[in-house]
Protein backbone atom coordinates (compact mmCIF):
# COMPACT_ATOMS: atom_id res chain seq x y z
CA UNK A 1 0.00 0.00 0.00
CA UNK A 2 1.39 3.08 -0.95
CA UNK A 3 2.21 6.13 2.01
CA UNK A 4 -0.41 8.59 0.75
CA UNK A 5 -3.39 5.40 0.10
CA UNK A 6 -5.52 4.30 2.67
CA UNK A 7 -8.45 1.70 2.79
CA UNK A 8 -10.91 1.91 5.30
CA UNK A 9 -13.11 -0.20 7.11
CA UNK A 10 -16.78 0.31 7.44
CA UNK A 11 -17.94 2.55 10.25
CA UNK A 12 -16.74 6.12 9.40
CA UNK A 13 -18.34 9.26 8.56
CA UNK A 14 -21.22 7.73 6.23
CA UNK A 15 -21.18 4.14 5.21
CA UNK A 16 -19.64 5.43 1.39
CA UNK A 17 -16.94 7.41 2.57
CA UNK A 18 -15.60 5.25 5.05
CA UNK A 19 -15.56 1.82 2.66
CA UNK A 20 -13.96 4.16 0.01
CA UNK A 21 -10.86 4.63 -0.83
CA UNK A 22 -8.81 7.43 0.57
CA UNK A 23 -6.37 9.21 -1.00
CA UNK A 24 -4.52 11.94 0.35
CA UNK A 25 -4.32 15.29 -0.98
CA UNK A 26 -3.13 17.85 1.22
CA UNK A 27 -2.83 18.88 4.93
CA UNK A 28 -1.42 21.82 7.09
CA UNK A 29 -0.77 22.99 11.02
CA UNK A 30 -0.93 26.26 11.88
CA UNK A 31 2.40 27.15 13.13
CA UNK A 32 1.45 28.50 16.43
CA UNK A 33 2.85 25.16 18.90
CA UNK A 34 4.28 28.44 20.93
CA UNK A 35 1.07 30.06 22.16
CA UNK A 36 0.43 26.24 23.32
CA UNK A 37 -2.63 25.48 20.45
CA UNK A 38 -2.53 23.92 17.27
CA UNK A 39 -4.68 23.62 14.37
CA UNK A 40 -4.83 20.54 11.94
CA UNK A 41 -6.73 19.92 8.52
CA UNK A 42 -6.29 16.87 6.36
CA UNK A 43 -8.11 17.17 2.77
CA UNK A 44 -8.98 12.98 1.15
CA UNK A 45 -10.51 12.55 -1.99
CA UNK A 46 -12.80 9.75 -2.02
CA UNK A 47 -12.72 8.03 -5.26
CA UNK A 48 -15.71 5.28 -4.48
CA UNK A 49 -18.07 7.98 -3.39
CA UNK A 50 -20.48 8.69 -5.92
CA UNK A 51 -21.89 11.97 -4.77
CA UNK A 52 -19.27 13.42 -2.32
CA UNK A 53 -15.80 12.87 -3.52
CA UNK A 54 -14.19 14.67 -0.41
CA UNK A 55 -13.27 14.42 3.01
CA UNK A 56 -12.06 17.30 4.90
CA UNK A 57 -11.21 16.86 8.47
CA UNK A 58 -10.04 19.83 10.91
CA UNK A 59 -8.33 18.58 14.02
CA UNK A 60 -7.56 21.25 17.10
CA UNK A 61 -5.14 20.31 19.39
CA UNK A 62 -4.26 21.94 23.53
CA UNK A 63 -0.86 20.82 24.69
CA UNK A 64 -1.06 22.24 27.99
CA UNK A 65 -4.29 21.19 29.47
CA UNK A 66 -6.56 19.58 26.65
CA UNK A 67 -5.39 17.47 24.46
CA UNK A 68 -6.84 16.66 21.07
CA UNK A 69 -9.67 18.99 22.34
CA UNK A 70 -11.51 19.01 19.39
CA UNK A 71 -12.67 17.80 15.75
CA UNK A 72 -15.26 18.10 12.88
CA UNK A 73 -15.35 17.16 9.53
CA UNK A 74 -16.82 18.10 6.16
CA UNK A 75 -17.91 15.32 3.08
CA UNK A 76 -18.07 17.58 0.01
CA UNK A 77 -17.03 20.67 -1.08
CA UNK A 78 -19.33 23.47 -0.05
CA UNK A 79 -16.64 26.23 0.04
CA UNK A 80 -18.63 28.24 2.50
CA UNK A 81 -19.10 25.87 5.03
CA UNK A 82 -15.01 25.28 4.73
CA UNK A 83 -14.33 28.32 5.55
CA UNK A 84 -16.65 28.74 8.20
CA UNK A 85 -15.73 25.53 9.78
CA UNK A 86 -11.94 26.50 9.32
CA UNK A 87 -12.63 29.71 11.03
CA UNK A 88 -14.63 28.35 13.49
CA UNK A 89 -11.80 26.46 14.81
CA UNK A 90 -8.55 28.55 13.58
CA UNK A 91 -9.29 31.66 12.98
CA UNK A 92 -8.66 32.99 16.62
CA UNK A 93 -5.03 31.49 16.50
CA UNK A 94 -3.20 33.70 14.74
CA UNK A 95 -0.93 31.49 12.75
CA UNK A 96 -0.02 30.34 9.44
CA UNK A 97 -1.19 27.23 7.75
CA UNK A 98 2.48 25.49 6.75
CA UNK A 99 2.06 22.42 4.93
CA UNK A 100 2.25 18.68 5.98
CA UNK A 101 2.86 14.90 4.91
CA UNK A 102 0.54 11.93 5.71
CA UNK A 103 2.81 11.31 8.06
CA UNK A 104 3.45 13.90 9.44
CA UNK A 105 -0.15 14.98 10.12
CA UNK A 106 -0.88 10.72 11.63
CA UNK A 107 1.65 11.33 14.01
CA UNK A 108 1.22 14.75 15.04
CA UNK A 109 -2.55 12.77 15.79
CA UNK A 110 -1.27 10.05 17.16
CA UNK A 111 0.64 11.97 19.84
CA UNK A 112 -2.11 13.85 20.90
CA UNK A 113 -4.17 11.09 21.19
CA UNK A 114 -1.30 9.28 23.44
CA UNK A 115 -1.18 12.32 25.47
CA UNK A 116 -5.42 12.07 26.04
CA UNK A 117 -4.81 8.33 27.09
CA UNK A 118 -2.31 9.26 29.40
CA UNK A 119 -4.14 11.86 31.37
CA UNK A 120 -7.18 10.07 31.19
CA UNK A 121 -9.12 12.80 28.67
CA UNK A 122 -11.84 11.60 26.43
CA UNK A 123 -11.21 11.86 22.63
CA UNK A 124 -13.66 13.85 20.72
CA UNK A 125 -16.62 12.31 19.14
CA UNK A 126 -16.99 10.86 15.99
CA UNK A 127 -13.74 8.81 16.81
CA UNK A 128 -14.77 6.13 13.83
CA UNK A 129 -14.45 8.92 11.01
CA UNK A 130 -10.53 9.52 12.19
CA UNK A 131 -10.02 5.81 13.51
CA UNK A 132 -7.83 5.12 10.52
CA UNK A 133 -5.50 7.65 10.90
CA UNK A 134 -4.74 5.80 14.33
CA UNK A 135 -4.45 1.90 12.78
CA UNK A 136 -0.77 2.41 11.85
CA UNK A 137 1.97 3.32 14.38
CA UNK A 138 3.73 6.57 12.76
CA UNK A 139 7.91 6.73 13.70
CA UNK A 140 10.10 9.48 13.36
CA UNK A 141 13.39 10.14 13.37
CA UNK A 142 14.89 12.92 15.65
CA UNK A 143 15.74 14.69 12.46
CA UNK A 144 12.07 14.18 11.16
CA UNK A 145 10.58 15.23 14.07
CA UNK A 146 12.73 18.45 14.66
CA UNK A 147 11.18 19.56 11.14
CA UNK A 148 7.98 19.17 12.02
CA UNK A 149 8.50 21.10 15.28
CA UNK A 150 9.66 23.74 13.33
CA UNK A 151 6.62 23.59 11.01
CA UNK A 152 4.64 23.65 14.00
CA UNK A 153 6.97 27.28 15.48
CA UNK A 154 6.49 30.61 14.35
CA UNK A 155 9.59 32.54 13.01
CA UNK A 156 10.93 34.43 15.95
CA UNK A 157 11.49 37.84 15.36
CA UNK A 158 13.38 39.59 17.91
CA UNK A 159 14.30 38.76 21.76
CA UNK A 160 10.72 39.83 23.50
CA UNK A 161 9.33 37.35 21.45
CA UNK A 162 11.29 34.74 22.65
CA UNK A 163 11.25 35.52 25.68
CA UNK A 164 7.46 35.92 26.09
CA UNK A 165 7.10 32.40 24.55
CA UNK A 166 9.46 30.65 26.41
CA UNK A 167 8.01 31.59 29.88
CA UNK A 168 4.60 31.42 28.30
CA UNK A 169 5.56 27.58 28.06
CA UNK A 170 6.94 27.47 31.15
CA UNK A 171 4.02 28.32 33.39
CA UNK A 172 1.91 26.67 31.40
CA UNK A 173 4.59 23.52 32.22
CA UNK A 174 4.75 23.06 28.48
CA UNK A 175 8.97 21.92 28.67
CA UNK A 176 9.11 19.91 25.69
CA UNK A 177 7.89 23.31 23.51
CA UNK A 178 10.33 25.11 26.31
CA UNK A 179 13.12 23.54 25.50
CA UNK A 180 12.82 23.99 21.97
CA UNK A 181 13.93 27.69 22.36
CA UNK A 182 17.53 26.90 24.61
CA UNK A 183 20.21 26.39 23.46
CA UNK A 184 21.65 23.51 26.21
CA UNK A 185 20.08 21.40 28.50
CA UNK A 186 19.13 22.88 31.96
CA UNK A 187 16.29 22.94 34.38
CA UNK A 188 13.20 24.48 33.23
CA UNK A 189 10.93 23.93 35.92
CA UNK A 190 11.56 26.65 38.61
CA UNK A 191 8.72 27.01 39.93
CA UNK A 192 7.58 23.46 40.81
CA UNK A 193 5.57 25.31 43.98
CA UNK A 194 2.96 26.55 40.98
CA UNK A 195 0.54 24.74 39.46
CA UNK A 196 0.04 25.10 35.50
CA UNK A 197 -1.34 28.63 35.35
CA UNK A 198 -2.02 31.59 32.64
CA UNK A 199 0.45 33.91 31.74
CA UNK A 200 -1.36 37.23 31.79
CA UNK A 201 1.48 40.13 31.32
CA UNK A 202 4.93 40.30 30.95
CA UNK A 203 7.22 43.14 30.82
CA UNK A 204 10.68 42.85 29.96
CA UNK A 205 13.88 45.01 31.47
CA UNK A 206 17.51 44.51 29.63
CA UNK A 207 19.91 44.57 32.55
CA UNK A 208 22.56 46.40 31.30
CA UNK A 209 24.43 43.22 30.96
CA UNK A 210 24.39 42.15 26.92
CA UNK A 211 21.61 38.88 26.16
CA UNK A 212 20.76 39.58 29.72
CA UNK A 213 17.22 40.22 30.47
CA UNK A 214 15.17 40.80 33.69
CA UNK A 215 11.29 39.88 33.27
CA UNK A 216 7.97 41.02 35.81
CA UNK A 217 5.58 38.27 34.87
CA UNK A 218 1.59 38.29 36.20
CA UNK A 219 0.98 34.71 36.44
CA UNK A 220 -3.02 33.56 37.19
CA UNK A 221 -2.67 30.43 39.19
CA UNK A 222 -5.86 28.47 40.09
CA UNK A 223 -7.70 31.96 40.69
CA UNK A 224 -5.02 33.39 42.34
CA UNK A 225 -2.35 35.90 41.03
CA UNK A 226 1.38 35.67 41.73
CA UNK A 227 3.96 38.63 40.37
CA UNK A 228 7.17 36.44 38.97
CA UNK A 229 10.45 37.74 38.71
CA UNK A 230 12.89 35.81 36.70
CA UNK A 231 16.62 36.43 35.07
CA UNK A 232 17.10 35.31 31.33
CA UNK A 233 20.02 34.89 28.82
CA UNK A 234 19.60 35.22 25.39
CA UNK A 235 22.49 33.71 22.66
CA UNK A 236 21.59 33.57 19.22
CA UNK A 237 17.63 33.83 19.41
CA UNK A 238 17.79 30.86 21.98
CA UNK A 239 17.74 30.85 25.99
CA UNK A 240 20.84 29.71 27.25
CA UNK A 241 19.77 30.42 31.45
CA UNK A 242 16.94 31.05 33.22
CA UNK A 243 16.62 31.42 36.78
CA UNK A 244 13.86 32.26 39.21
CA UNK A 245 14.45 35.48 41.67
CA UNK A 246 11.35 35.97 43.46
CA UNK A 247 7.39 35.40 43.83
CA UNK A 248 4.75 37.77 45.36
CA UNK A 249 1.03 36.67 45.84
CA UNK A 250 -1.05 39.98 44.97
CA UNK A 251 -5.02 39.91 45.13
CA UNK A 252 -7.81 39.71 42.41
CA UNK A 253 -7.73 43.69 42.77
CA UNK A 254 -4.56 44.22 42.14
CA UNK A 255 -4.13 42.10 39.08
CA UNK A 256 -7.15 43.69 37.49
CA UNK A 257 -5.50 47.21 37.98
CA UNK A 258 -2.51 45.55 36.54
CA UNK A 259 -4.49 44.58 33.59
CA UNK A 260 -7.15 47.63 33.18
CA UNK A 261 -7.12 49.27 30.29
CA UNK A 262 -9.48 51.77 27.97
CA UNK A 263 -12.25 50.19 26.02
CA UNK A 264 -13.48 52.40 23.21
CA UNK A 265 -17.09 51.18 22.07
CA UNK A 266 -19.43 52.67 18.95
CA UNK A 267 -23.27 51.86 19.32
CA UNK A 268 -25.57 51.51 16.16
CA UNK A 269 -29.00 50.88 16.02
CA UNK A 270 -29.63 47.77 12.95
CA UNK A 271 -32.44 49.42 11.14
CA UNK A 272 -33.00 45.74 9.53
CA UNK A 273 -33.58 42.80 11.02
CA UNK A 274 -30.97 41.74 13.71
CA UNK A 275 -30.90 37.99 12.57
CA UNK A 276 -29.54 38.77 9.23
CA UNK A 277 -26.33 39.84 10.96
CA UNK A 278 -23.54 37.07 10.44
CA UNK A 279 -20.44 35.84 10.48
CA UNK A 280 -20.66 36.87 6.15
CA UNK A 281 -22.07 40.28 6.88
CA UNK A 282 -18.43 42.03 7.22
CA UNK A 283 -14.87 40.96 5.86
CA UNK A 284 -13.96 40.77 9.63
CA UNK A 285 -16.61 39.08 10.63
CA UNK A 286 -15.53 35.99 8.41
CA UNK A 287 -12.55 34.97 10.95
CA UNK A 288 -14.59 36.10 13.67
CA UNK A 289 -15.51 33.67 16.77
CA UNK A 290 -19.06 33.63 17.27
CA UNK A 291 -20.41 33.06 20.68
CA UNK A 292 -24.29 32.90 21.72
CA UNK A 293 -25.80 34.46 24.72
CA UNK A 294 -28.86 35.40 26.24
CA UNK A 295 -29.04 39.05 25.18
CA UNK A 296 -27.68 38.43 21.50
CA UNK A 297 -24.77 37.21 19.68
CA UNK A 298 -21.21 38.18 20.33
CA UNK A 299 -18.37 38.22 17.51
CA UNK A 300 -14.39 38.05 17.99
CA UNK A 301 -12.54 39.30 15.58
CA UNK A 302 -8.75 38.26 16.38
CA UNK A 303 -5.76 39.64 14.98
CA UNK A 304 -4.50 37.72 12.03
CA UNK A 305 -1.35 37.53 13.64
CA UNK A 306 0.45 37.39 16.84
CA UNK A 307 2.37 40.02 16.73
CA UNK A 308 1.98 41.17 20.13
CA UNK A 309 4.14 38.23 21.59
CA UNK A 310 7.29 40.42 20.49
CA UNK A 311 6.53 43.60 22.64
CA UNK A 312 8.47 44.50 25.55
CA UNK A 313 5.32 44.27 27.07
CA UNK A 314 3.19 41.44 26.09
CA UNK A 315 -0.50 41.24 27.38
CA UNK A 316 -2.33 37.92 27.24
CA UNK A 317 -5.19 39.80 25.33
CA UNK A 318 -3.76 41.83 23.07
CA UNK A 319 -4.90 38.95 20.67
CA UNK A 320 -7.93 40.68 19.86
CA UNK A 321 -8.97 43.27 16.93
CA UNK A 322 -12.35 43.99 18.55
CA UNK A 323 -15.43 42.55 19.47
CA UNK A 324 -19.09 42.98 17.53
CA UNK A 325 -22.46 42.54 19.95
CA UNK A 326 -25.81 41.76 18.13
CA UNK A 327 -28.43 42.42 20.44
CA UNK A 328 -31.66 40.69 20.17
CA UNK A 329 -33.25 44.76 20.65
CA UNK A 330 -31.61 45.31 17.47
CA UNK A 331 -28.33 47.73 18.39
CA UNK A 332 -24.70 46.65 16.85
CA UNK A 333 -22.32 47.59 19.65
CA UNK A 334 -18.81 47.80 18.61
CA UNK A 335 -16.02 47.69 21.15
CA UNK A 336 -12.09 47.64 21.28
CA UNK A 337 -9.14 48.88 23.37
CA UNK A 338 -7.26 51.29 21.32
CA UNK A 339 -8.73 54.03 18.70
CA UNK A 340 -6.92 52.66 15.97
CA UNK A 341 -8.70 49.17 16.64
CA UNK A 342 -12.10 51.18 16.79
CA UNK A 343 -11.69 52.86 13.91
CA UNK A 344 -10.63 49.93 11.68
CA UNK A 345 -14.22 47.95 12.96
CA UNK A 346 -15.93 51.18 11.86
CA UNK A 347 -14.13 51.28 8.63
CA UNK A 348 -15.66 47.51 8.64
CA UNK A 349 -18.60 48.67 8.83
CA UNK A 350 -18.98 51.39 6.66
CA UNK A 351 -17.60 49.22 3.72
CA UNK A 352 -19.88 46.02 4.19
CA UNK A 353 -23.44 45.70 2.55
CA UNK A 354 -24.65 46.70 6.45
CA UNK A 355 -23.81 50.39 5.69
CA UNK A 356 -27.45 50.91 4.62
CA UNK A 357 -28.87 49.67 7.61
CA UNK A 358 -27.12 50.82 10.13
CA UNK A 359 -27.81 54.18 12.33
CA UNK A 360 -25.14 55.82 14.63
CA UNK A 361 -26.06 56.50 18.20
CA UNK A 362 -23.28 57.08 20.06
CA UNK A 363 -19.73 56.79 21.28
CA UNK A 364 -17.71 55.96 24.50
CA UNK A 365 -14.44 55.76 26.18
CA UNK A 366 -14.36 53.50 29.53
CA UNK A 367 -11.38 53.69 31.42
CA UNK A 368 -11.77 49.94 31.92
CA UNK A 369 -13.61 47.31 29.65
CA UNK A 370 -17.41 47.26 30.31
CA UNK A 371 -18.58 45.15 27.14
CA UNK A 372 -18.88 41.51 28.67
CA UNK A 373 -20.58 43.52 31.70
CA UNK A 374 -23.00 44.78 29.61
CA UNK A 375 -23.66 41.08 28.50
CA UNK A 376 -24.46 39.69 31.28
CA UNK A 377 -26.03 42.53 33.11
CA UNK A 378 -29.34 41.63 31.72
CA UNK A 379 -30.09 44.83 29.42
CA UNK A 380 -30.67 44.62 25.73
CA UNK A 381 -30.14 48.42 25.61
CA UNK A 382 -26.81 50.00 26.02
CA UNK A 383 -27.52 53.00 26.35
CA UNK A 384 -29.86 52.44 29.09
CA UNK A 385 -27.40 50.37 31.03
CA UNK A 386 -24.89 53.57 30.33
CA UNK A 387 -27.61 55.38 32.62
CA UNK A 388 -27.25 52.89 35.04
CA UNK A 389 -23.70 53.02 35.22
CA UNK A 390 -23.55 56.66 35.75
CA UNK A 391 -26.88 56.64 38.40
CA UNK A 392 -25.08 54.04 40.38
CA UNK A 393 -21.70 56.41 40.72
Amino acid sequence: MKKDQLKVLRGGLLDSAATSRKFFISAYITNTRLMGVLGMYIHFQLPDNETMRDLHQFFYFDAEEYGFESYQSILGNDQQRLEELENSLIGGLGGKKIPLNLREAQFLLQEYVRLNKKEKLPLPENEKEYHFLLEQDIFLTDPEKYILMCKQCTELTNPYELINYFLMRCFGKDFSAAHFLTTQNFRLERFSDFPAGTFCKNSIKESGEPGVYRCESLVELENNYYIAVTSLTVEQMRIRSYERISTLKITQAEAAMMLARSEFISVYELTDDPVFFSQSSTRLCRRAMETEHETGTLYMIFHPDNRHVAKKEYRLNEDVLGLYFVSLSGQLICAAYSLDEIHCLEADLATSPLRKSLLPISKYEFQEPVLYEFIQSGFDDFELFVDAIKAGE
